[in-house]
Protein backbone atom coordinates (compact mmCIF):
# COMPACT_ATOMS: atom_id res chain seq x y z
CA UNK A 1 0.00 0.00 0.00
CA UNK A 2 1.48 3.37 -0.89
CA UNK A 3 1.08 6.34 1.63
CA UNK A 4 -0.11 9.25 -0.42
CA UNK A 5 -2.20 11.48 0.54
CA UNK A 6 -5.98 10.86 -0.65
CA UNK A 7 -8.24 13.92 -0.62
CA UNK A 8 -12.19 12.42 -0.84
CA UNK A 9 -15.64 14.38 -1.50
CA UNK A 10 -18.92 14.16 -2.42
CA UNK A 11 -19.97 14.97 -6.03
CA UNK A 12 -23.26 16.37 -6.40
CA UNK A 13 -22.57 16.72 -10.63
CA UNK A 14 -21.40 12.90 -10.35
CA UNK A 15 -23.73 11.66 -7.93
CA UNK A 16 -20.40 9.68 -6.24
CA UNK A 17 -17.74 10.05 -4.05
CA UNK A 18 -14.37 11.48 -5.79
CA UNK A 19 -10.95 10.44 -4.76
CA UNK A 20 -7.85 12.13 -6.23
CA UNK A 21 -4.51 12.08 -4.95
CA UNK A 22 -2.82 15.51 -5.79
CA UNK A 23 0.93 14.26 -5.78
CA UNK A 24 0.15 12.47 -8.72
CA UNK A 25 -1.05 14.89 -11.51
CA UNK A 26 -4.94 12.90 -13.04
CA UNK A 27 -4.87 10.34 -10.37
CA UNK A 28 -8.56 9.77 -9.43
CA UNK A 29 -11.22 7.17 -8.98
CA UNK A 30 -15.10 7.64 -7.83
CA UNK A 31 -17.29 4.99 -5.95
CA UNK A 32 -21.38 5.19 -5.33
CA UNK A 33 -19.64 5.23 -1.13
CA UNK A 34 -16.56 6.72 0.57
CA UNK A 35 -14.70 3.21 1.22
CA UNK A 36 -15.52 2.09 -2.44
CA UNK A 37 -13.70 5.35 -3.80
CA UNK A 38 -11.14 4.99 -1.73
CA UNK A 39 -10.83 1.26 -2.63
CA UNK A 40 -10.63 2.29 -5.96
CA UNK A 41 -8.25 4.87 -6.23
CA UNK A 42 -5.99 2.76 -4.34
CA UNK A 43 -5.62 0.75 -7.58
CA UNK A 44 -5.84 3.66 -9.43
CA UNK A 45 -2.63 4.91 -7.29
CA UNK A 46 -0.88 1.31 -8.58
CA UNK A 47 -1.82 1.80 -12.17
CA UNK A 48 -0.77 5.38 -12.12
CA UNK A 49 2.79 4.15 -10.77
CA UNK A 50 3.29 1.48 -13.28
CA UNK A 51 2.18 3.61 -16.09
CA UNK A 52 5.05 6.01 -15.44
CA UNK A 53 7.52 3.53 -14.67
CA UNK A 54 6.63 2.33 -18.10
CA UNK A 55 6.98 5.62 -19.44
CA UNK A 56 9.92 6.64 -17.79
CA UNK A 57 8.35 9.28 -15.69
CA UNK A 58 9.24 10.49 -12.77
CA UNK A 59 7.13 8.80 -9.78
CA UNK A 60 7.07 11.27 -6.58
CA UNK A 61 7.77 10.19 -2.91
CA UNK A 62 4.59 10.32 -0.92
CA UNK A 63 5.42 13.90 1.09
CA UNK A 64 1.92 13.41 2.92
CA UNK A 65 0.07 15.93 5.60
CA UNK A 66 -0.36 19.71 4.01
CA UNK A 67 2.15 19.14 1.29
CA UNK A 68 0.33 21.40 -0.99
CA UNK A 69 -1.50 23.93 1.51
Amino acid sequence: MHRYEVIIYWSEDDQSYLAEVPELAGCMADGKTYHEALNNVQIIIDEWIETAAVLGRPIPHPRGKLAFA
